[in-house]
């Protein structure tokens, strides 16, 4: 069950990996999940006070990253 909450986000799936280590390096963040590993669709498991530092840290990141929307993720559910 996914969570409104919750940051979703398209990288390229061999990055995913290292996206879940910086982001749980961070450890305020949250907990970084695969929805879709092969397509690259995961989500941070964050509250509403660190929703927008996950966002910050997947768009600092040195590839492209999409931030989805809830409604975009539920159709990889």
């Amino acid at each position: 069950m996914l969570d409104a909450d919750w940051v979703y986000f398209r990288i390229p799936p061999e990055k995913m990996t290292f996206v879940t280590r910086i982001l749980e390096g961070a450890e305020y963040v949250g907990a970084v999940t695969a929805l879709d590993g092969k397509k690259g669709i995961g989500f941070v498991r964050s509250t509403p006070d660190t929703a927008a530092a996950a966002r910050e840290l997947l768009l600092s990141l040195p590839f492209e990253t999409e931030i989805l929307t809830y409604d975009d993720a539920l159709r990889y559910e």
